[in-house]
């Protein structure tokens, strides 16, 4: 691949993961109030036709509120990288409720790409939807994965450490 075709393709998943972490942090209003910018800004950040990128310090103080490391997970991996979390017990309904949102968010793909080659073609506003739709359904599946994760490295998680945690509170 040629560096021109790494480096859009790196630009589009930095627009992607600031437009995520966006979202999480609550629209664009409060993004601009927590990153200091304004929300014109902010709305650059996130749109594909603007050649503006998300800056570090807005980028950690995003990622600080709503606890989801979206760019730091796209610039690491571009560096051929992984970041990895502290292993947390999980319950077996968590997990179910984690793998209920992997499902939700696949069917939802599926939807759209169904939709999108309706007529044999994909248009860029349609790569654009399903680019949304895939960051959607890559963040559902690491959250489900950190919850094995946390399994496999606390022991087993079962039905009844729901039932404990009710009674206990």
């Amino acid at each position: 691949m040629d560096s021109r075709a790494v480096s859009e393709q790196w630009f589009h998943q930095i627009k992607s993961a600031t437009r995520d972490l966006v979202k999480l942090c609550g629209g664009v209003m409060r993004a601009g109030e927590l990153a200091s910018t304004s929300k014109t800004e902010v709305s650059r950040w996130q749109t594909v036709t603007a050649p503006d990128l998300i800056d570090l310090a807005s980028a950690i103080a995003l990622e600080a509120d709503c606890g989801v490391p979206l760019v730091t997970t796209v610039m690491a991996e571009f560096h051929g990288r992984r970041l990895t979390d502290e292993a947390s017990a999980q319950t077996a309904s968590s997990l179910l409720d984690r793998h209920a949102e992997v499902l939700r968010k696949s069917a939802e793909m599926a939807t759209l790409m169904a939709r999108a080659l309706e007529d044999m073609t994909i248009t860029p506003a349609e790569a654009e939807q399903l680019d949304r739709a895939a960051a959607e359904q890559e963040t559902s599946l690491r959250t489900f994965r950190a919850g094995l994760a946390a399994v496999k490295a606390t022991g087993p998680a079962g039905a009844a450490d729901n039932v404990r945690s009710f009674r206990a509170g």
